[in-house]
């Protein structure tokens, strides 16, 4: 990999599989695994300052480092807790187990929907950001399920549209097209397409804003 001054002319179409390889290879919190591409990070961290949710969902885990960037994000705000909701959570880290701001659910997303509503309390400002399996099919249960948790105001951030929308990794068709099936006879959403204003997203048509 060349420095950047040496790689200006280079087209996006290339830079982006050297970004996917240091999120999926290297990229950390506090020495944790995290997934995730930092500038869509920076944007969640904007959303939760400018919506301040009672509680965000985070449907996929893995090892934890964004649920506890996220709880940091919270600790900063001084309100928020995290639904952690996986399949499973054996390579969770012991500090992420044990921050206060998170709690634990475990089984599929689609199936235990009706615990995660229960968990969370009458009146709350709810949050949620699908990380989890990236097929269509899943993906599309998971914003049905989930978008009336969502309130007004506040986003259901469906990751990784960037699937065969920038990379040709991953499920194809993937969430990019479950988001795009989903709004068709949802009205109660918008895409923030503001939110993927950085330039390079791994969540486009992601950011999605409920607005009634």
């Amino acid at each position: 990999m060349p420095f950047m001054e040496e790689a200006l002319d280079w087209p996006l179409s290339r830079v982006l599989p050297i970004i996917q390889k240091r999120i999926m290879e290297n990229t950390t919190y506090r020495g944790i695994p995290t997934m995730k591409n930092p500038l869509d990070f920076w944007v969640y961290q904007e959303i939760l300052w400018e919506t301040k949710p009672d509680i965000i969902v985070e449907i996929g885990n893995l090892y934890g480092g964004s649920t506890l960037a996220l709880a940091h994000s919270c600790d900063l705000v001084g309100n928020g807790r995290i639904l952690a909701v996986d399949s499973t959570h054996h390579l969770i880290a012991n500090e992420v187990r044990t921050h206060p701001r998170i709690s634990f659910l475990t089984g599929d997303a689609c199936e235990i929907w009706r615990d995660v509503k229960a968990a969370v309390p009458a009146n709350s400002s709810v949050m949620v950001i699908d990380d989890s399996v990236h097929s269509y099919d899943h993906t599309l249960r998971v914003l049905e399920h989930y978008a009336d948790l969502v309130s007004v105001g506040n986003y259901f951030i469906v990751e990784d549209g960037i699937c065969h929308h920038g990379l040709d990794v991953g499920p194809k068709p993937g969430p990019y097209e479950a988001v795009e099936t989903f709004l068709r006879t949802n009205k109660n959403f918008i895409v923030d397409r503001n939110k993927e204003n950085f330039g390079i997203t791994w969540n486009p048509k992601g950011y999605l804003k409920r607005i009634v």
